[in-house]
């Protein structure tokens, strides 16, 4: 698949708008909800239109790219959000996602696949490009946090974390296993080196 990714700016915010349209979680979330508090991330239209607007404002008056488009064709297919731990406020005040140690990690939280393109490979392409930005701006590891379900099927409300197979098939290894509850499914701290790969 020749998957053109790019950093999300201002000049192609319009194609992360044509693919966030498409409904579903994205279209009111809008890859924010792990960098707002908690009570901000309601699905009311009022806040689908916050959030709307603090992704367009992040993309245009960040110094970093908040993550990458991928595009097959000139048609915007995926999204990857990644950035460094810091940027992320769940991260910070989440147990299920708290630091592993001291090591100043990038985080990838979310990827949104186009429905037309799913299968295709797309999130696989995502984080290969994901993990080339990331080295290219200086990071030295990079964490992801997918559930691990064993052989249950993944309910939908966790795709967009991404899969432990995925993470594995790029080289990253589990650095922690946590529960929100002792019956809830299993979050893993997933993590690759780029010193060493």
């Amino acid at each position: 698949m020749d998957l053109v990714v790019l950093p999300a700016t201002t000049d192609i915010f319009p194609a992360m708008e044509t693919l966030f349209s498409e409904g579903g979680d994205p279209s009111w979330c809008w890859c924010m909800s792990f960098r707002v508090p908690g009570k901000e991330t309601g699905r009311d239209q009022a806040m689908r239109e916050l959030n709307h607007a603090r992704m367009r404002d992040l993309v245009g008056e960040a110094e970093l790219a908040p993550g990458l488009i991928g595009f097959l064709d000139d048609r915007p297919v995926g999204w990857v959000s990644i950035g460094p731990r810091h940027d992320y406020l769940r991260l910070q005040r989440s147990a299920v996602f708290a630091r592993v140690d001291d090591t100043p990690v990038w985080s990838i939280v979310c990827f949104v696949v186009s429905r037309a393109s799913r299968g295709l490979g797309v999130s696989h392409a995502l984080l290969a490009a994901a993990i080339e930005f990331a080295r290219g701006q200086g990071a030295t590891v990079i964490e992801a946090y997918p559930p691990d379900v064993g052989d249950r099927h993944l309910n939908a409300a966790y795709g967009y974390a991404g899969f432990k197979g995925m993470y594995q098939a790029a080289g990253f290894r589990v650095a922690a296993v946590r529960r929100l509850t002792p019956t809830s499914t299993p979050r893993l701290t997933m993590r690759l080196d780029l010193v060493q790969s």
